[in-house]
C-alpha cells in the first residue's frame, strides 16, 4: 500500500537549491528545477555521500566526493564513477506542501 506525505514547505525550497528531508526513515534530496520539485535518495549510490550537498547542473546531481552524477528525473547514473542509479519518489504540491509517495505496511 502507499500513501502521500507531507516532507517540506514549497517555501522552503528555490529553483536552483535543494533540501533533505526525511521520508519515514528515509533521507530524501528535494530539488527544484524550474518550478519543478525532483526528489531522489540523498545518499549516493556509489559512496556514503549526501546528494544534497551536490553541485546541481541542470538536471543533474554530481555526487560531492566523487564527482559521479545522477539525472534528477531518473535516477540514473550520467557520469562515472558511478553505476548504480538511485531512487526516485514521486512527489506533488499541494497547497504549499511537498509531498512524496511512500510504501507503507
Amino acid at each position: 500500500m502507499t500513501q502521500w506525505i507531507p516532507v517540506a514547505s514549497q517555501d522552503d525550497l528555490f529553483d536552483g537549491a535543494s533540501l533533505s528531508v526525511d521520508a519515514q526513515g528515509s533521507e530524501v534530496a528535494l530539488f527544484q528545477i524550474e518550478g519543478t520539485v525532483h526528489a531522489i535518495d540523498n545518499i549516493c549510490s556509489h559512496g556514503d555521500a549526501r546528494l544534497c550537498d551536490g553541485f546541481l547542473l541542470d538536471y543533474e546531481i554530481e555526487c560531492p566526493f566523487h564527482q559521479g552524477r545522477f539525472d534528477l528525473r531518473t535516477g540514473a547514473p550520467t557520469c562515472e564513477p558511478v553505476t548504480a542509479p538511485v531512487k526516485v519518489w514521486s512527489v506533488k504540491v499541494d497547497d504549499g506542501l511537498i509531498w512524496i509517495q511512500v510504501d507503507s505496511d
